[in-house]
Parts: C-alpha cells; sequence; structure tokens
C-alpha cells in the first residue's frame, strides 16, 4: 500500500512540477528525444535533441538559444553536412578563447571534410584572368563600366601623362633616394645627418 501511495505522489509530483523536471526525468531515464519535448530552454532542448540523433532539431535549437550555444551548433551544423558553416562556428568560438583545445579539434576535423577551393590556372602556373578592357578604350570608362569608384583627385597614367615627365633616369634615381632616406629616417632605422664632418 504505501509502495502504490509513493508511485502516486511521484506522479502527481512529476505533473505539478512543470515541463524542464520532467524532461529531466526522462533524460536520467535514457529517452533524451522524450525529455526534449517537455524542455522550454533552447540550448538545454538542443543538447537532448542532438543526444536523441535529430541533428536538424538541435541545430534549430541552437539557432534559437543565440551566442552562448556556439560552441554546440558548430557541432550540430557539422552534423548535418553544413561544414564551412560549422567550421565559421568553431572560428567564432576560437575568436572568443583561442586555448579551446576542443574547438581546435573539431574545427580541424571539420576543416578535412570541406573540399580544397581550387581556381583555374592559365597554364604557365597563373590564374587565369579576363580581359575586360576593349582595344583602344580608356581604362576609365573601362572602370565606370564595372562600377568602381574612382580616386577623383588622381590621374591616370597614360600616353599623355607619360610625355608630360622628363626624360632624366639621374633625376628620377635622386628623388627615389631621397624619398628612400626619408622613410628610413623617419623609421628610425638611419641615424640623422650631423652636418659636414670637414
Amino acid at each position: 500500500m504505501i509502495r502504490i501511495a509513493l508511485i502516486v505522489a511521484g506522479l502527481v509530483a512529476l505533473i505539478v512540477s512543470g515541463g524542464d523536471a520532467r524532461g529531466k526525468l526522462a533524460m536520467l531515464l535514457g529517452m533524451p528525444g522524450l525529455a526534449a519535448q517537455s524542455v522550454t530552454d533552447p540550448d538545454v532542448r538542443g543538447v537532448m535533441l542532438y543526444q536523441s540523433g535529430d541533428y536538424a532539431g538541435a541545430d534549430d535549437a541552437f539557432r534559437e538559444a543565440g551566442r552562448g550555444s556556439t560552441y554546440n551548433r558548430g557541432l550540430s551544423l557539422a552534423a548535418t553536412g553544413k561544414y564551412p558553416l560549422s567550421r565559421a562556428y568553431f572560428d567564432a568560438v576560437l575568436f572568443a578563447n583561442p586555448a579551446d583545445s576542443q574547438a581546435r579539434e573539431n574545427r580541424n576535423v571539420v576543416n578535412a571534410l570541406i573540399p580544397p577551393l581550387q581556381g583555374e590556372g592559365n597554364g604557365a602556373g597563373r590564374i587565369a584572368t579576363t580581359v575586360i578592357a576593349t582595344a583602344g578604350g580608356s581604362p576609365v570608362a573601362e572602370a565606370r563600366r564595372l562600377g568602381r569608384p574612382l580616386d577623383e583627385g588622381r590621374r591616370v597614367a597614360d600616353a599623355a601623362w607619360l610625355a608630360t615627365l622628363p626624360d632624366d633616369p639621374g633625376e628620377f634615381l635622386r628623388l627615389r633616394l631621397q624619398d628612400e632616406y626619408g622613410r628610413r629616417l623617419a623609421m628610425g632605422l638611419t641615424a640623422p645627418d650631423k652636418g659636414d664632418p670637414w
């Protein structure tokens, strides 16, 4: 008789206690899928769904849980086959805590599952390019056609501009050396001139 009273009291306590307690009891009994149905916290529900094998449901729960479930979301994304996004989530965990060895190991495993990007070459070991300029056209017109902003204060190095430059290699070299000396002086790599030693 006492045993039946205890069982009835336990059932009444479970009914009155609410969903989270029923979920924890179901989890202790080894039924994570049933436990997930009665838990309101999305992070805990996601863990229960993940343990029951419902990875898509777990991913939805971790997305609902937000930033606190970044590591768990990386796991659920990997389990659902979304490897690049999973790697990004593990990168976010490592950005916040670079010493997290589990996140680093999981990131490396997921990274190995992502096929490497391979560009197309031009046969000479270089990345293939596409010529956008038309023959005889202006580079400025082509840049405007592509929608790229131009620096209004700068001049394009076209044939007319090159004709205005003096053909004096010595002067160019002197100016280039003077500029390099100024750069090194500003960086502290060269001692300043102390005047004429003679």
